[in-house]
Protein backbone atom coordinates (compact mmCIF):
# COMPACT_ATOMS: atom_id res chain seq x y z
CA UNK A 1 0.00 0.00 0.00
CA UNK A 2 1.57 3.47 -0.98
CA UNK A 3 2.07 6.09 1.37
CA UNK A 4 -1.03 8.50 -0.45
CA UNK A 5 -3.27 5.13 0.12
CA UNK A 6 -2.29 4.98 3.97
CA UNK A 7 -3.32 7.76 4.24
CA UNK A 8 -6.61 8.01 2.91
CA UNK A 9 -7.47 4.86 4.72
CA UNK A 10 -6.57 6.10 7.84
CA UNK A 11 -8.71 9.43 7.17
CA UNK A 12 -11.72 7.34 6.43
CA UNK A 13 -11.74 5.41 9.72
CA UNK A 14 -11.62 8.67 11.45
CA UNK A 15 -14.86 9.62 8.95
CA UNK A 16 -16.30 6.58 10.66
CA UNK A 17 -15.30 7.22 14.08
CA UNK A 18 -16.51 10.59 13.90
CA UNK A 19 -20.20 9.23 12.07
CA UNK A 20 -20.59 6.83 14.47
CA UNK A 21 -20.20 8.48 17.44
CA UNK A 22 -22.52 11.35 16.52
CA UNK A 23 -25.02 8.54 15.64
CA UNK A 24 -24.56 7.26 19.11
CA UNK A 25 -25.10 10.76 20.75
CA UNK A 26 -28.18 10.97 18.58
CA UNK A 27 -29.60 7.98 19.60
CA UNK A 28 -29.27 8.12 23.54
CA UNK A 29 -30.27 11.84 23.20
CA UNK A 30 -34.06 10.03 22.03
CA UNK A 31 -33.49 7.05 24.49
CA UNK A 32 -32.20 8.95 27.62
CA UNK A 33 -36.26 10.22 27.67
CA UNK A 34 -37.17 6.70 29.04
CA UNK A 35 -34.43 6.89 31.44
CA UNK A 36 -34.91 10.32 32.98
CA UNK A 37 -38.54 8.95 33.38
CA UNK A 38 -36.89 6.46 36.26
CA UNK A 39 -34.02 8.91 37.68
CA UNK A 40 -33.70 12.75 38.71
CA UNK A 41 -31.62 14.20 36.09
CA UNK A 42 -28.58 15.44 38.38
CA UNK A 43 -28.75 11.86 39.98
CA UNK A 44 -29.03 10.20 36.40
CA UNK A 45 -26.05 12.28 35.89
CA UNK A 46 -24.17 10.96 38.16
CA UNK A 47 -24.50 7.45 38.24
CA UNK A 48 -23.59 8.19 33.94
CA UNK A 49 -20.37 9.19 34.87
CA UNK A 50 -19.46 7.33 38.07
CA UNK A 51 -20.75 4.00 36.07
CA UNK A 52 -18.25 5.07 33.26
CA UNK A 53 -15.38 5.96 35.68
CA UNK A 54 -15.19 2.83 36.88
CA UNK A 55 -15.20 1.58 33.18
CA UNK A 56 -12.32 3.88 32.45
CA UNK A 57 -9.96 2.94 35.48
CA UNK A 58 -7.40 1.87 33.47
CA UNK A 59 -7.52 4.60 30.64
CA UNK A 60 -6.52 7.39 33.55
CA UNK A 61 -2.54 6.23 33.55
CA UNK A 62 -0.84 8.46 31.50
CA UNK A 63 1.46 6.13 28.80
CA UNK A 64 5.07 6.28 29.14
CA UNK A 65 4.96 7.93 25.64
CA UNK A 66 3.04 11.05 26.91
CA UNK A 67 4.53 14.04 28.43
CA UNK A 68 2.70 15.48 31.98
CA UNK A 69 -0.53 17.93 31.44
CA UNK A 70 0.43 21.23 31.03
CA UNK A 71 -1.32 24.16 32.87
CA UNK A 72 -2.95 25.02 29.37
CA UNK A 73 -3.99 21.67 28.71
CA UNK A 74 -5.88 20.76 32.27
CA UNK A 75 -7.84 24.18 31.76
CA UNK A 76 -8.90 22.80 28.31
CA UNK A 77 -9.98 19.48 29.94
CA UNK A 78 -11.95 21.22 32.51
CA UNK A 79 -13.88 23.46 29.88
CA UNK A 80 -14.13 20.22 27.56
CA UNK A 81 -16.37 18.40 30.74
CA UNK A 82 -17.84 21.55 32.02
CA UNK A 83 -19.21 21.97 28.57
CA UNK A 84 -19.57 18.85 26.97
CA UNK A 85 -20.70 16.79 29.84
CA UNK A 86 -21.63 18.78 32.57
CA UNK A 87 -23.43 21.20 31.08
CA UNK A 88 -24.59 19.01 28.12
CA UNK A 89 -26.23 16.36 30.28
CA UNK A 90 -28.23 18.61 32.07
CA UNK A 91 -29.47 21.12 29.38
CA UNK A 92 -30.55 17.88 27.11
CA UNK A 93 -31.84 15.55 29.93
CA UNK A 94 -34.17 18.76 31.38
CA UNK A 95 -35.01 19.46 28.21
CA UNK A 96 -36.17 15.96 26.78
CA UNK A 97 -37.99 15.56 30.30
CA UNK A 98 -40.03 18.61 29.40
CA UNK A 99 -40.47 18.37 25.34
CA UNK A 100 -39.90 15.55 23.36
CA UNK A 101 -36.88 13.25 21.22
CA UNK A 102 -38.60 14.37 18.09
CA UNK A 103 -38.35 17.96 18.90
CA UNK A 104 -34.42 17.26 20.29
CA UNK A 105 -33.93 15.94 16.65
CA UNK A 106 -35.25 19.37 14.87
CA UNK A 107 -33.26 21.84 17.12
CA UNK A 108 -30.09 19.97 17.67
CA UNK A 109 -30.16 19.73 13.48
CA UNK A 110 -28.41 23.20 14.47
CA UNK A 111 -25.76 22.23 15.47
CA UNK A 112 -23.47 22.22 12.48
CA UNK A 113 -24.42 26.05 12.28
CA UNK A 114 -23.53 26.57 15.92
CA UNK A 115 -19.79 24.95 15.05
CA UNK A 116 -19.81 27.92 12.25
CA UNK A 117 -20.30 30.32 14.56
CA UNK A 118 -18.38 29.62 17.12
CA UNK A 119 -15.43 28.89 14.58
CA UNK A 120 -15.98 32.63 13.49
CA UNK A 121 -16.10 33.31 16.80
CA UNK A 122 -12.93 32.22 18.38
CA UNK A 123 -10.79 31.01 15.18
CA UNK A 124 -11.92 33.56 13.01
CA UNK A 125 -13.24 31.43 10.37
CA UNK A 126 -14.98 33.55 7.51
CA UNK A 127 -18.79 32.39 7.40
CA UNK A 128 -20.21 32.22 3.99
CA UNK A 129 -23.36 32.63 2.17
CA UNK A 130 -24.35 28.93 2.18
CA UNK A 131 -23.67 28.48 5.72
CA UNK A 132 -25.53 31.99 6.86
CA UNK A 133 -28.79 30.89 4.91
CA UNK A 134 -28.02 27.29 7.02
CA UNK A 135 -28.38 29.39 9.67
CA UNK A 136 -31.28 30.65 8.95
CA UNK A 137 -33.19 27.65 8.17
CA UNK A 138 -31.87 25.97 11.37
CA UNK A 139 -33.36 29.13 13.50
CA UNK A 140 -36.77 28.61 11.46
CA UNK A 141 -37.02 24.77 12.16
CA UNK A 142 -36.76 25.78 15.73
CA UNK A 143 -39.18 28.62 15.92
CA UNK A 144 -41.71 26.15 14.40
CA UNK A 145 -41.29 23.17 16.89
CA UNK A 146 -41.46 25.40 19.24
CA UNK A 147 -44.67 27.03 18.41
CA UNK A 148 -46.00 23.62 17.53
CA UNK A 149 -45.06 22.49 20.83
CA UNK A 150 -46.58 25.28 22.81
CA UNK A 151 -49.79 24.97 21.19
CA UNK A 152 -50.44 21.70 21.71
CA UNK A 153 -49.26 22.09 25.28
CA UNK A 154 -50.81 23.91 28.54
CA UNK A 155 -48.39 25.49 30.07
CA UNK A 156 -44.54 26.66 28.73
CA UNK A 157 -42.13 23.63 29.89
CA UNK A 158 -42.09 22.93 25.87
CA UNK A 159 -40.96 26.10 25.33
CA UNK A 160 -38.14 26.18 28.29
CA UNK A 161 -37.44 22.63 27.40
CA UNK A 162 -36.90 23.52 23.90
CA UNK A 163 -34.56 26.45 25.34
CA UNK A 164 -32.43 23.87 27.27
CA UNK A 165 -31.80 21.72 24.29
CA UNK A 166 -31.06 24.62 22.01
CA UNK A 167 -28.47 25.03 25.22
CA UNK A 168 -27.64 21.64 25.07
CA UNK A 169 -26.51 22.43 21.18
CA UNK A 170 -24.08 25.32 22.09
CA UNK A 171 -22.50 23.10 24.87
CA UNK A 172 -21.93 20.12 22.64
CA UNK A 173 -20.41 23.10 19.55
CA UNK A 174 -18.27 24.00 22.20
CA UNK A 175 -17.04 20.60 23.24
CA UNK A 176 -16.39 20.44 19.24
CA UNK A 177 -13.92 23.61 19.32
CA UNK A 178 -11.94 22.83 22.23
CA UNK A 179 -12.08 18.85 21.54
CA UNK A 180 -9.35 19.54 18.57
CA UNK A 181 -6.93 21.45 20.76
CA UNK A 182 -6.70 18.70 23.01
CA UNK A 183 -6.02 15.90 20.16
CA UNK A 184 -2.65 17.53 19.58
CA UNK A 185 -0.45 15.47 22.55
CA UNK A 186 -3.00 13.53 24.12
CA UNK A 187 -4.44 9.92 23.33
CA UNK A 188 -8.21 9.87 23.09
CA UNK A 189 -8.44 6.86 25.57
CA UNK A 190 -7.05 9.62 28.39
CA UNK A 191 -8.83 12.30 26.97
CA UNK A 192 -11.98 10.73 27.56
CA UNK A 193 -11.65 9.87 31.44
CA UNK A 194 -10.09 12.86 32.10
CA UNK A 195 -12.97 14.39 31.40
CA UNK A 196 -15.45 12.20 32.44
CA UNK A 197 -13.88 12.33 36.06
CA UNK A 198 -13.85 16.10 35.56
CA UNK A 199 -18.20 15.04 34.76
CA UNK A 200 -18.68 13.03 37.63
CA UNK A 201 -16.57 15.67 40.20
CA UNK A 202 -18.58 18.82 38.54
CA UNK A 203 -22.27 16.61 39.01
CA UNK A 204 -21.50 15.24 42.52
CA UNK A 205 -23.27 17.78 45.23
CA UNK A 206 -26.19 17.38 42.98
CA UNK A 207 -26.41 13.87 42.69
CA UNK A 208 -25.74 12.82 46.43
CA UNK A 209 -28.49 15.82 46.87
CA UNK A 210 -31.38 13.90 45.07
CA UNK A 211 -29.24 10.48 46.01
CA UNK A 212 -30.44 11.06 49.97
CA UNK A 213 -34.27 11.52 48.79
CA UNK A 214 -34.38 8.78 45.92
CA UNK A 215 -35.83 5.08 46.53
CA UNK A 216 -33.21 2.63 45.18
CA UNK A 217 -35.23 -0.10 45.34
CA UNK A 218 -38.28 0.97 42.92
CA UNK A 219 -35.77 0.98 40.04
CA UNK A 220 -36.27 -2.46 37.92
CA UNK A 221 -33.22 -4.10 37.78
CA UNK A 222 -34.04 -3.50 33.47
CA UNK A 223 -33.83 0.11 34.06
CA UNK A 224 -30.07 -0.50 35.61
CA UNK A 225 -29.29 -2.33 32.58
CA UNK A 226 -30.77 0.27 30.55
CA UNK A 227 -28.54 3.04 33.09
CA UNK A 228 -25.07 0.65 32.42
CA UNK A 229 -25.23 0.59 28.61
CA UNK A 230 -26.49 4.42 28.42
CA UNK A 231 -23.30 5.46 30.91
CA UNK A 232 -20.82 3.25 28.78
CA UNK A 233 -22.10 5.06 25.19
CA UNK A 234 -22.63 8.47 26.62
CA UNK A 235 -19.15 9.01 28.78
CA UNK A 236 -17.01 5.99 27.05
CA UNK A 237 -17.96 4.62 23.81
CA UNK A 238 -18.66 8.17 22.04
CA UNK A 239 -16.16 10.28 23.46
CA UNK A 240 -13.29 7.69 22.48
CA UNK A 241 -14.57 7.49 19.05
CA UNK A 242 -14.60 11.55 18.58
CA UNK A 243 -11.31 12.02 19.74
CA UNK A 244 -10.18 9.31 17.24
CA UNK A 245 -11.33 10.71 14.58
CA UNK A 246 -10.01 14.60 15.10
CA UNK A 247 -6.73 13.03 15.57
CA UNK A 248 -7.13 13.05 12.29
CA UNK A 249 -9.64 15.42 10.42
CA UNK A 250 -10.04 19.57 11.48
CA UNK A 251 -12.59 21.10 13.79
CA UNK A 252 -14.62 21.90 10.62
CA UNK A 253 -14.68 19.28 8.78
CA UNK A 254 -15.41 17.19 11.81
CA UNK A 255 -18.20 19.44 12.48
CA UNK A 256 -20.40 18.36 9.82
CA UNK A 257 -20.50 15.17 11.24
CA UNK A 258 -22.53 16.70 13.92
CA UNK A 259 -25.44 16.50 11.44
CA UNK A 260 -25.98 12.77 12.55
CA UNK A 261 -27.01 13.33 15.95
CA UNK A 262 -30.51 15.20 15.23
CA UNK A 263 -31.15 12.71 12.53
CA UNK A 264 -30.77 9.88 14.94
CA UNK A 265 -32.34 11.57 17.75
CA UNK A 266 -35.33 11.86 15.37
CA UNK A 267 -35.53 8.43 14.30
CA UNK A 268 -35.44 7.22 17.53
CA UNK A 269 -38.04 9.29 18.73
CA UNK A 270 -40.66 7.84 15.93
CA UNK A 271 -39.35 4.13 15.83
CA UNK A 272 -38.61 3.40 19.63
CA UNK A 273 -40.70 5.84 21.62
CA UNK A 274 -44.16 6.48 18.88
CA UNK A 275 -43.71 9.76 18.53
CA UNK A 276 -45.63 11.00 15.49
CA UNK A 277 -44.51 13.51 12.99
CA UNK A 278 -47.39 16.00 12.34
CA UNK A 279 -47.37 18.82 9.72
CA UNK A 280 -45.84 21.56 10.68
CA UNK A 281 -43.50 19.26 12.81
CA UNK A 282 -42.53 17.90 9.02
CA UNK A 283 -41.97 21.30 8.00
CA UNK A 284 -39.59 22.38 10.38
CA UNK A 285 -37.69 19.29 10.18
CA UNK A 286 -37.04 19.33 7.00
CA UNK A 287 -35.89 23.01 7.35
CA UNK A 288 -33.46 21.43 9.61
CA UNK A 289 -32.01 19.52 7.30
CA UNK A 290 -32.18 21.93 4.74
CA UNK A 291 -29.64 23.81 7.00
CA UNK A 292 -27.56 21.29 7.52
CA UNK A 293 -27.29 20.13 3.73
CA UNK A 294 -26.42 24.35 3.30
CA UNK A 295 -23.69 24.80 6.34
CA UNK A 296 -22.38 21.36 5.58
CA UNK A 297 -22.37 21.10 1.69
CA UNK A 298 -18.60 21.12 0.69
CA UNK A 299 -17.48 24.28 -1.48
CA UNK A 300 -16.22 23.56 -5.55
CA UNK A 301 -12.92 23.46 -5.55
CA UNK A 302 -12.02 25.94 -8.63
CA UNK A 303 -9.02 24.32 -10.51
CA UNK A 304 -5.34 26.14 -11.13
CA UNK A 305 -5.13 27.36 -14.47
Amino acid sequence: MTAAGSVDGARRTAYLCLAASMAIVGAYVGLSKVLVAVFPVFLLAWLRFGIAALAMVGWMRRPADEEALTPRERRLLFLESFFGNFLFSVCMLFGVAMSSALAAGVIMAALPAVVAILSRIFLRERIGTRVALGIACAVGGIALVSLTRHAGDAGSSSVLGNVLLFCAVCCEATYVVVGKLLTGRLGPKRISALINLWGFALVMPFGIWQALSFDFSAVAPTSWVFLTGYSIAASMLTVWLWMTGLERVDAASAGTFTVLLPISAAVVGVVCLGERIGTIQALAFGLALAGIVLATWPARRVRAT
